[in-house]
């Protein structure tokens, strides 16, 4: 696991300090901040642990976006399997965009591979990933 060492580290000490002040109070809006702080302060210090986390989730909604926006006028994803059925591709599509995969090739290479699957088993499906 890979410690997090660049400029996020030094927030750990300034809100350390904050977030163990006993003297405010707790109806405060300071105080709601610190109640705040105290609950979320095991995600920050797994952020500041471990490199891979990212401080936010802004790289996964831009990658929905266009679904989200094209959603509302495309009318098979208005019933529920419409909707399931195009979630899985477009997690498929962002999968393969996320490594660096051409998702028109990746998908033909699913829809090649996968009727000639012996079993739908979880390690024969993890082979499929890429």
């Amino acid at each position: 696991m890979q410690i997090r060492e660049d400029e996020p580290s030094g927030i750990d000490l300034r809100i350390g300090g904050i977030i163990i002040a006993p003297e405010v109070l707790p109806k405060s809006l300071f105080g709601t901040a610190v109640h705040y702080g105290r609950q979320q302060w095991p995600k920050l210090v797994r952020f500041l642990e471990d490199g891979r986390i990212e401080i936010d989730n802004d790289r996964a909604e831009r990658s929905i976006k266009p679904f989200v926006i094209g959603g509302k006028n495309w009318p098979f994803c208005k019933t529920p399997k419409g909707a399931r059925a195009s979630a899985l591709i477009y997690s498929i599509v962002e999968i393969a965009k996320e490594n660096r995969l051409n998702p028109y090739a990746y998908l033909n290479y699913l829809f090649e591979r996968l009727p000639n699957l012996g079993s739908r088993s979880d390690e024969s499906l993890d082979q499929l990933l890429p």
